[in-house]
Formats: C-alpha cells, sequence, structure tokens
C-alpha cells in the first residue's frame, strides 16, 4: 500500500492551490467530508484556490451556485476556470458569424452564446440552415439523442468544412463506486474517428487549460509555477496536465483511483504525481 501525506502539510508550501472539481472536491456521495474546513483554512490563511474543471456542461455562475448548494459559498463564479472558457475564446478568435452547432445540454450553449455567435442545438440542423453552422461544439453528453443527433453531427461534419470542438476531454465519469458512464469526450473521439477530421480540444490534461488558469492568476498576483500545487483525482487529467505544465501535483484516493489500484495505476501509466493523499481535506483543530 502506498503511504500518503497530509494534505495540509503540502497545501502550507503553496501560494496557489487548482482543485479538481469531481472526485476531488464532491463525489457521487456528495460533498467530500470534510472540505469545508479545507476552504475555510485556507480564506482564513489568504491562500488562493481555483476549481479547474472539465465540466463545460454549465457557466461558472452555476457551477459555483451548485457548491453554495453543497455548503462552499466561498466559492464563487469567479473562482471557477472550466474547459468551456477556452472554447469561448477560440470560438471568438475563430468563427466569424453565424451559427454555432452544439451537442449538450441547453444550460451547456452559455459558452459559445457569451461569444457573440447564434447557437442551434444538433437536432434543430436542417437542409435549410445547415449551410448557416460554422462550427460544431461537444459540450456535454446529455440534451440530445444519441442516436440521431450523433449521427446528424456525423454528416453535418462531412457536408461542411467547419471546426469541431470538443470543450470537455473526458471518456468517462464515475456514477458511483463500481460503475463509470460514457462521458462527450468519448463520443467526440468515436465521431473524429468516423469523419477521418482532427478535433480542437481543451481541457485537462491539455497544457493551453493550464496556460489559460496560469495566466488568470497572474492577472492577480505575482507567482510562478513552484507557487501552485494542482490537485486531482486522475492521472490521465489532472495529474498528467499538471505534470506537463511543470507544476507540483497531488492524487487524492476520494475519487477515481484507489489506495489499492495506486501503486499499479501510477507504475503501468508512468504518471506519477509529486504527492499523493486521501484526500484535500485539511482538518481545522
Amino acid at each position: 500500500m502506498i503511504k500518503t501525506t497530509d494534505f495540509k502539510s503540502i497545501a502550507d508550501r503553496y501560494k496557489v492551490i487548482f482543485f479538481d472539481s469531481f472526485g476531488v472536491i464532491k463525489n457521487y456521495w456528495g460533498l467530500v467530508p470534510g472540505m469545508r474546513d479545507t476552504f475555510d483554512y485556507l480564506e482564513a490563511n489568504q491562500k488562493e484556490y481555483y476549481i479547474v474543471t472539465n465540466d463545460a456542461s454549465r457557466s461558472p455562475q452555476q457551477l459555483a451556485a451548485s457548491f453554495v448548494k453543497l455548503g462552499l459559498e466561498m466559492i464563487t463564479a469567479d473562482k471557477i476556470i472550466s474547459s468551456g472558457m477556452l472554447a469561448k475564446e477560440y470560438l471568438d478568435l475563430k468563427v466569424d458569424g453565424g451559427s454555432v452547432a452544439f451537442l449538450g445540454t441547453d444550460d451547456s450553449a452559455h459558452y459559445i452564446e457569451n461569444a457573440g455567435l447564434h447557437t442551434i442545438p444538433v437536432r434543430d440542423i436542417t437542409d435549410e440552415n445547415i449551410n448557416q453552422v460554422n462550427g460544431l461544439v461537444f459540450m456535454d453528453d446529455e440534451g440530445f439523442n444519441w442516436f440521431s443527433d450523433l449521427n446528424k453531427a456525423v454528416n453535418l461534419l462531412r457536408k461542411r468544412n467547419i471546426p469541431a470542438i470538443v470543450a470537455n476531454t473526458d471518456f468517462a465519469y464515475p456514477l458511483n463506486m463500481n460503475d463509470v458512464a460514457i462521458a462527450v469526450g468519448a463520443l467526440a473521439n468515436m465521431i473524429e474517428h468516423v469523419v477521418g477530421k482532427r478535433f480542437i480540444r481543451f481541457g485537462k490534461p491539455d497544457s493551453q487549460m493550464f496556460m489559460f488558469a496560469y495566466d488568470l492568476v497572474r492577472e492577480k498576483m505575482e507567482i510562478s509555477k513552484k507557487d501552485i500545487l494542482m490537485v486531482g483525482d486522475t492521472l490521465h487529467t489532472d495529474i498528467l496536465g499538471g505534470n506537463k505544465f511543470g507544476l507540483d501535483t497531488v492524487l487524492v484516493f476520494s475519487g477515481n483511483v484507489k489506495p489499492e489500484d495506486a501503486e499499479t495505476a501510477i507504475s503501468s501509466t508512468g504518471i506519477v504525481p509529486t504527492y499523493i493523499c486521501d484526500t484535500a481535506v485539511i482538518k481545522i483543530d
């Protein structure tokens, strides 16, 4: 069994902490027990923290509201850094007018609407409006019919030479201790192979996600990468992404990786976190 370190002793060494959301702060049972103490401690010690998430299903305001419901009112919208924000930035720069189609919930279209573009769910694409569609964004695995709308997305990309943007690169997410569900990143990967085109991806482990977060933090304070700690529960996204960007990383056992599987997972993937903790909980005496 791998030996773990107390999270407080690690967090005290850094000025800024990036937290993954699901599997670190909350999981399928709700709020990870004790996480309120962590954020109370960070607030009391004036440490900067941000939620760096691949969740593009809701706006930062909606994501913040979900934390408030769990009793974490200190996590406000300006503390949320979502892969959807990078998708919005790309659309602002690269898509000039027309409509952007999306696969996801109506709430997930927030990022596209903020880019000043007309949004259209894939289900509403017809022969009459298809020529006005200038981009396709994979936002979420819910909010559409997997059979008819995925087929429609394939044929949209066959007929129109437009960018396809994957705003959430996750392949799966846990439903409970034993089961997972397919995430939109896996659907995008499948369609990419079908149409034979390269898609544009945002989100962990891509370094653009960390650069975006790093730049946002540096607008507020003078820091370097050595001042930032990335906390995650998934080797292939949180830990790999943090490592590639040059951040110290913490793997926690409150999400995807279980203590009994950690040694095998680390050795088989070659993805080695800087530290390993049971959870990201800071116990306040």
